[in-house]
């Protein structure tokens, strides 16, 4: 049908759905348990919005049903594709995924944790294992440095302490 004989108030674009954290392709998508539990309970917490919406309005019950439907599409999908990685099974002594590693670099001392890209969060201190800084410390032991390219510089890091949360 024309757009002509459309009423102007149906003519609704399409809402903007903000993409998940990226995952690079032909990537696996390594999790810790508890980060697909924290995924398992953000499809709990979107169910249970979408059955809450108000139906007042039905443009803006319909507008919002979109969104979550998205949603849900895009976590679904990240949570069929999840492997979960049992971290007691790592090399406790190796930088590995879902390590919690302290290293030097240049003056300071930092400590992370490699995480999912759903679980990252720098402000918890949990980076990607597909960061470039999570890349250059994974496979090290205590006392080995690793080289982390920023930019046109190369900087060291020296592995100080490694970790696995229980």
């Amino acid at each position: 049908m024309s757009r002509g004989f459309v009423k102007e108030e149906d003519q609704e674009e399409a809402p903007i759905i903000p993409p998940r954290a990226t995952l690079p392709k032909g990537v696996v998508n390594y999790v810790t348990n508890s980060g697909f539990q924290a995924l398992l309970a953000e499809k709990e917490n979107l169910e249970k919005e979408q059955k809450n919406l108000s139906k007042a309005n039905e443009t803006e019950h319909r507008r919002a049903s979109m969104i979550i439907d998205a949603k849900l599409k895009a976590l679904n999908q990240r949570l069929n594709s999840a492997r979960i990685i049992d971290l007691e099974k790592q090399p406790q002594n190796e930088v590995r995924f879902g390590a919690i590693v302290e290293f030097k670099r240049e003056k300071s001392i930092l400590k992370f944790q490699i995480v999912s890209v759903d679980e990252a969060n720098i402000k918890n201190k949990k980076i990607a294992f597909t960061a470039p800084i999570a890349k250059a410390l994974i496979g090290k032991k205590v006392g080995e440095l690793a080289e982390f390219k920023l930019g046109n510089k190369t900087q060291l890091l020296e592995i100080l302490k490694i970790s696995y949360p229980k």
